[in-house]
C-alpha cells in the first residue's frame, strides 16, 4: 500500500472512477422500533444502541455497536461486532454471513429484513495510483486516496484500522505532509510498547522528582508535538486507566504533567491506528465508549493485502526500485511475488523484496528449481499444491533462519528483517521452537 517514497504520478487510463456498492433497502420488522425502514446510501450501515450507528435501536437487548451491514461490489455481508446477545439469520448464529434475497437479520429482541436493490451506490475514487508517498491501483486504495484527500488538510482526529503490516503509519505520516501541520513535528507513540507504568509520562510528561528516577522535567507527547501530529499506534492496547486521562486531555486540548500543579495547552491533531475493532473492544468492555465516539470522528479501514492483489506487483516494484537504486525489478520476480499469499501484508512483501535484492533468493522466483515438496500431484488442485510447497519452503527457511540465529527470535528478525511478532506467528504455526519465545 505504502510506496518507499515520492514516485512520478501514475494516472489509470480508465472511465471508471466511482467505487461501487450493493444497496438495500432495511426495515425492522419486530421489536420495540418496528416500522422504522431507510435505504443503505454507503459501504457500511451499522446497526446498534449507540448514537454513532446508522441505523440506532432502543431494543434493550441489542448491543451498542451490533452489528455492520457491507455493501461490497459482490453483494451484502452482515458481520457480528461481538455483540452480547449474537446476530441471527433464522436458526443460525453468524460472525458474518453472505445475504442472499430478501434476508431477516435478528438482533436481540428485534427483526431487520434486507432487500437488495437493483441500483448500486457509488463512492468517487482518485484517478491516481499514489497519493503522496502512498501507491495502490485497486478499488480499495483509490477509494482511500479519496477520503485522505479530503480529510488531510483538516484538523479532524482520524482513527485508522487494518491488520498488522498493512502500513497504517505510513498512511498517518501521508496524512500529516498533506496536512497544514506538515513543517511542524510528527510523532509517533507505540502503545504496545511501553509498560503501563511509564504510559502516563510518555504521553503527558512529568516534572523533576515527580516519581523516582524522575531527574529531570520531561515534556510528554502531547506536549512535544505541539503544532504538529501526534500518532498513537495500536490505541486499542492503551489501559483502561489511562483511557480517561487521555480523553480528557483531548477535550479540554491541556495537559497535566505528572507532578506538576498547572495545566499546559496543547494544540495538536491527533491520529490513531488499531489493528482491532474498537467497536468490539466497548462491547467486551475493554474500551471505553466515550474515548471511542471522541477518536472515532474520521475511521478509516486500510485493507488486506489479500483484498487487493491487484497492488501487488505495484508495491513490490516500487520496493525493488527503492532497494536497487532505481532498477527495474525482474519480470519473473514480480510474477513470483504476485501469485503469493501474504499475510503479514505489505510488511512481509516488502520484506520479501528486499530479501531478493540483497541475497538474489532463488526461492522468490517463478522458476524457482528443486522447491522441496514441488512434484507435481494430480490429487491436489493447484492452489493447494501450490500452498503445500510454499508451506515446506516456509518451514524450511526458518529453521535455517534460526540455526543460524542459535534459536535467538530477536536476532533471527533481524537477519530476516521481519517483524519479531510475525515471525513468531510463523515459527509457532510450523510448530519451530525459538530460545526467547
Amino acid at each position: 500500500m505504502a510506496g518507499p517514497g515520492e514516485r512520478d504520478t501514475h494516472t489509470l487510463e480508465r472511465s471508471r472512477t466511482s467505487y461501487r456498492f450493493k444497496r438495500a433497502r432495511f426495515q425492522v420488522v419486530s421489536g420495540p422500533d418496528a416500522g422504522r425502514e431507510g435505504v443503505t446510501d454507503k459501504p457500511e450501515l451499522t446497526i446498534g444502541t449507540a448514537r454513532s450507528n446508522d441505523l440506532v435501536l432502543t431494543d434493550a437487548t441489542v448491543s451498542r455497536h451490533h452489528c455492520a451491514v457491507l455493501g461490497g461490489p459482490d453483494g451484502l455481508l452482515v458481520r457480528d461486532l461481538g455483540s452480547k446477545n449474537g446476530t441471527r439469520i433464522g436458526r443460525l448464529l453468524v460472525e458474518s454471513a453472505t445475504l442472499t434475497g430478501g434476508a431477516t437479520v435478528e438482533l436481540g429482541a428485534t427483526a431487520v429484513r434486507f432487500e437488495p436493490l437493483a441500483d448500486e451506490g457509488f463512492e468517487p475514487m482518485a484517478d491516481d495510483v499514489q497519493w503522496g508517498h502512498l501507491v495502490g491501483r485497486s478499488d480499495a486504495m483509490r477509494r482511500l486516496f479519496a477520503l485522505l484527500a479530503r480529510v488531510a488538510p483538516s484538523d479532524a482526529t482520524v482513527l485508522l484500522e487494518g491488520e498488522t503490516g498493512t502500513g497504517k503509519t505510513m498512511v498517518a505520516e501521508a496524512i500529516h505532509r498533506a496536512s497544514r501541520r506538515a513543517a511542524q513535528p510528527f510523532l509517533v507513540v507505540d502503545c504496545t510498547a511501553l509498560p503501563p507504568s511509564l504510559i502516563e509520562s510518555e504521553l503527558f510528561g512529568h516534572e523533576k522528582g515527580a516519581f523516582t528516577g524522575a531527574v529531570a522535567a520531561r515534556a510528554g507527547a502531547l506536549e512535544a508535538a505541539a503544532g504538529g501530529t501526534l500518532f498513537l499506534d495500536e490505541i486499542g492496547e492503551l489501559p483502561l486507566a489511562m483511557q480517561p486521562k487521555l480523553l480528557r486531555a483531548l477535550e479540554d486540548r491541556a495537559v497535566k504533567r505528572i507532578g506538576a500543579n498547572e495545566s499546559i495547552r496543547v494544540d495538536v491533531r491527533l491520529i490513531a491506528a488499531t489493528n482491532r475493532d474498537l467497536r468490539v473492544e466497548v462491547n467486551r468492555g475493554n474500551f471505553r465508549p466515550d474515548l471511542f465516539y471522541r477518536l472515532n470522528i474520521v475511521r478509516l479501514r486500510i485493507p488486506p493485502l489479500r483484498e487487493r492483489r491487484e497492488d501487488i506487483e505495484l508495491l513490490a516494484a516500487s520496493f525493488h526500485e527503492q532497494f536497487a537504486a532505481g532498477a527495474a525489478p525482474p519480470p519473473d520476480l514480480l510474477a513470483s511475488l504476485a501469485a503469493r499469499d501474504w499475510p503479514g501484508n505489505v510488511r512481509e512483501l516488502r520484506n520479501a523484496v528486499e530479501r531478493a535484492v540483497l541475497l538474489d533468493d532463488p526461492a522468490l522466483r517463478a522458476d524457482a528449481p528443486d522447491l522441496p515438496g514441488a512434484a507435481f500431484d494430480p490429487s491436489l488442485p493447484f492452489r493447494a499444491a501450490k500452498e503445500r510447497v510454499i508451506s515446506r519452503w516456509e518451514r524450511q527457511y526458518l529453521s535455517e533462519l534460526l540455526d543460524r540465529a542459535g534459536g535467538n527470535l530477536s536476532l533471527a528478525a533481524r537477519l530476516a528483517r521481519m517483524d519479531r511478532n510475525h515471525l513468531r506467528e510463523l515459527v509457532r504455526r510450523h510448530r519451530l521452537k525459538a530460545a526467547d519465545d
